[in-house]
């Protein structure tokens, strides 16, 4: 079923009425054209129908194949701008949309799409110190708004977190109850499968940061790396093997879904029973 479109969604179909426009010009199908582009023709359909965001390499090939001197990376550039999210994870977002698998690692925070809006929101106001509340909730209910990925059922999300996430009490106690409350509902559900790597465990072989490994289906896997304002793609196949390699090892050296679970359980417990504050 087609998504439907709002006012942010104009130049992305726009562009993919420009898509059908000149590939039906050139006497191609979508599958022909796919080709050319290193794409399957589903994946130029859904750009057509403005189901899925462009690609800022599939711009530049569309503009190489169909000769149209910068064009799509112009019409591109208008998707960008339109887009709610931050310029360096637009492409990253929708991908995550698409993919068929998601296996996250993160060192300091929950990641995103299983972020409570209490979490969010604290994370937010951290890092955004002088912005106004009125500014701050559109962004939690942006960033929160993304854990509906989880309710597909086709998606197989993965994700390993350092135990020092579940010690820091991000806004709060109470907050922090909450969060690693909605986690343990997310694994029990089966809508997440989430190990911790215990602090005892040591070095490990994703000390440096945060990773996001994506396969699809009509693509070739990603891997998404992320820090301070900005993130990168990787879709460099000996790159995203090594990114893979690494993320097996902290896998094998993480406690096992059950014994994660209930340590993740025992840190809720850990947080609702913290003595709060006096003001």
């Amino acid at each position: 079923m087609a998504k439907a479109l709002g006012p942010t969604d104009a130049p992305r179909r726009f562009y993919g009425e420009e898509l059908k426009r000149l590939r039906e010009a050139a006497g191609l199908t979508q599958e022909a054209l796919g080709k050319l582009v290193f794409c399957s023709g589903a994946y130029i359909g859904q750009i057509e129908a403005a189901i899925r965001n462009p690609q800022k390499d599939m711009s530049e090939y569309l503009d190489r194949v169909l000769k149209t001197d910068g064009h799509f990376q112009r019409i591109y550039e208008m998707v960008r701008k339109a887009s709610r999210y931050e310029d360096y994870f637009i492409d990253a977002a929708e991908l995550q949309s698409s993919a068929v698998t998601i296996s996250e690692f993160s060192p300091l925070l929950v990641p995103g799409l299983m972020q409570t809006p209490g979490y969010a929101r604290a994370v937010f106001e951290a890092s955004h110190p002088l912005r106004k509340p009125v500014e701050i909730e559109p962004m939690v209910a942006l960033r929160v708004s993304r854990s509906e990925l989880l309710d597909n059922s086709a998606l197989q999300y993965w994700a390993v977190l350092d135990e020092a996430i579940l010690r820091r009490p991000v806004g709060g106690a109470p907050v922090m109850s909450g969060q690693l409350t909605y986690l343990a509902e997310l694994i029990r559900s089966r809508r997440a499968i989430i190990q911790v790597v215990p602090l005892a465990a040591g070095a490990h072989a994703l000390m440096d940061g945060s990773l996001c490994l994506m396969t699809f289906d009509d693509a070739p896997p990603m891997a998404y790396v992320e820090g301070p304002k900005w993130g990168g793609l990787m879709d460099d196949p000996a790159l995203v093997a090594r990114c893979s390699l690494a993320y097996d090892l902290v896998r094998a050296a993480a406690l096992s879904p059950e014994a994660s679970l209930a340590l993740i359980e025992s840190a809720a417990e850990d947080h609702a029973n913290a003595p709060r504050a006096v003001a």
